[in-house]
């Protein structure tokens, strides 16, 4: 230890104690006094670090998060952004095909003018019914209804309907018409005035669906 004194020790305090004795004291006052300032030192030195070390911690974990938190929030706005596009795509993708099937659809009913003529007299027949019915007239609404389906005006209509017919539907509308019309002709046939109403108003109802998934409506007088 004191090898390790003498090596560090200022060469002022060597000559000193070289030229008077007087002056030991003094030597040997300023080891404890290095010593006491070596005890200090690593104090500071110890607490600084710590305390620089603890704000920077801070500084870079407050950084962290409001780094990750606007990457995030621009990751997310870039991912809804992504969505929405592939979402407009794909509706204007919907919208083209729609427009696409309602053209052709009018396409085909412009050349159809016969089938067009035989959905009006459907119209027209069922109109009669309804009134016959309405009066509780089923024997008049009897003679209009005829064979039922094999009467001439339900056959014509039924090509009508479906060569127009398109969509799964229009086709179910289709046979719900044709399901209501029997149950029509046969509650007309057995006289019973209530299940003729019923089944006359399901009849007209599928007509007038069918009409309007098909694009009819307005094209027909009476629907």
């Amino acid at each position: 230890m004191a090898s390790n004194f003498l090596s560090t020790a200022n060469p002022f305090h060597l000559a000193s104690s070289s030229q008077s004795s007087l002056v030991t004291p003094t030597y040997a006052y300023n080891p404890i006094k290095c010593n006491l300032k070596r005890q200090l030192t690593p104090c500071k030195v110890v607490n600084q670090p710590s305390l620089s070390v603890t704000k920077r911690d801070i500084s870079i974990g407050f950084m962290t998060s409001l780094v990750l938190s606007l990457s995030g929030k621009g990751l997310f706005d870039a991912n809804a952004a992504i969505l929405e596009a592939d979402d407009d795509a794909e509706l204007l993708e919907k919208v083209k095909k729609d427009r696409k099937k309602r053209l052709e659809k009018q396409g085909v009913i412009s050349s159809s003018t016969k089938e067009t003529g035989y959905l009006q007299d459907l119209v027209y027949k069922l109109s009669e019914v309804g009134q016959a019915i309405e009066q509780n007239d089923l024997t008049s609404a009897g003679s209009v209804l005829g064979k039922g389906k094999d009467a001439d005006w339900v056959q014509k209509a039924n090509i009508a309907l479906n060569k127009l017919s398109s969509s799964p539907e229009e086709k179910s509308e289709v046979d719900t018409f044709n399901s209501s019309l029997a149950s029509l002709v046969s509650s007309v046939a057995q006289n019973d005035v209530e299940s003729s109403k019923i089944a006359f108003v399901s009849s007209a109802s599928a007509i007038e669906k069918w009409t309007s998934l098909t694009g009819l409506v307005g094209k027909l007088k009476g629907i």
